[in-house]
């Protein structure tokens, strides 16, 4: 499924047709997506599924078997690498070097100057309060840590394309916020970002736009919008005070379960659109308390196209996932 619908002119990133082999193994099969500019652009997929292999491809660790990638309406090349920034899940640091000494060298490795790098890193010191970092080595901090540091170093000189692969893996929450913060700060300054994660509550949080590989194929692509209202189940919960009767042939009751005082009632309409009507009707049975229609999360959204479970397009088990 492809649901996406952006211009041409505003894609920064444009992967076309493909495919990879390692041996008898098939990484990616005829893969085809366009990251829009300045935007989240969730890369989702199963262990194994081949989204590793496409970063790799982007930031032209290994080469593509076929296909052709586009940056900036152009074909990839070496030099573009100076404006592609990758986080990668397995961090790289020199773990016998000092914080600050690693993080110089490598901003000089990216073209910048001593003077505009130690800028830029006081800046990035103050902001995550690491100052008392700057002369201690990498091996001497903790995996959280390390993972401060690594980001620093992935965005300091500011790529108009950042990857970033699992960005809160080893974060307590309090950090993981402090990293989500400055993805958002990043993405209000115009810089794309491709967000490869597990964490489908990210996925919900920070994401614009979503893809999803399975088996080395492209099998959704889309605005997170558009992809959650083509999955949308016509499933609503209402909170109400008294009981509800029959609502006709065009409603189902799936469940009504007692909350606080309250019923918590689940309906399903049997055609899109029938919201007001379901309403009217139970304006007059009931007061209602609260109305909303339940959407699909994309945790759910992920595990039926990867396993093929139907879940909530099952009226009987619909309620399940809403308990």
């Amino acid at each position: 499924m492809n649901l996406d619908k952006n211009n041409t002119t505003n894609i920064i990133l444009e992967v076309k047709n493909v495919s990879k082999m390692y041996a008898t193994h098939q990484a990616l099969n005829d893969v085809s997506l366009s990251v829009p500019k300045g935007q989240i652009f969730g890369l989702l997929g199963p262990n194994g599924a081949g989204k590793s292999t496409l970063i790799r491809i982007i930031t032209q660790i290994i080469r593509r078997d076929s296909g052709d990638i586009l940056f900036k309406n152009n074909p990839l090349q070496p030099i573009d690498a100076e404006n592609i920034g990758y986080l990668p899940e397995e961090r790289g640091l020199y773990k016998k070097m000092k914080v600050g000494e690693q993080l110089l060298y490598l901003a000089r490795l990216k073209g910048l100057s001593k003077n505009e790098a130690m800028n830029r890193l006081k800046i990035w010191f103050e902001k995550f309060d690491i100052k008392p970092w700057w002369n201690k080595k990498v091996e001497d901090l903790s995996k959280g840590m390390q993972q401060k540091i690594q980001f620093v170093a992935t965005v300091l000189n500011e790529p108009e394309l950042l990857i970033l692969d699992e960005p809160f893996s080893g974060f307590d929450p309090i950090n993981a916020n402090i990293i989500k913060d400055e993805i958002l700060e990043l993405k209000r300054k115009g810089t794309t970002i491709i967000f490869s994660t597990h964490r489908m509550e990210s996925v919900e949080e920070l994401c614009d736009h979503v893809a999803l590989i399975d088996k080395s194929k492209k099998i959704l692509d889309g605005s997170k919008k558009d992809i959650k209202n083509s999955y949308r189940t016509n499933v609503y919960q209402i909170e109400h005070t008294t009981t509800i009767q029959n609502l006709g042939d065009k409603f189902e009751i799936l469940e009504t379960e007692n909350v606080d005082e309250h019923f918590l009632t689940y309906i399903q309409a049997k055609e899109s659109g029938l919201s007001n009507e379901l309403l009217h009707q139970l304006i007059n049975q009931t007061e209602i308390i609260s109305f909303q229609e339940r959407l699909p999360s994309f945790n759910d959204i992920f595990i039926m196209l990867v396993t093929g479970k139907t879940t909530y397009k099952n009226t009987q088990q619909a309620i399940q996932h809403y308990e």
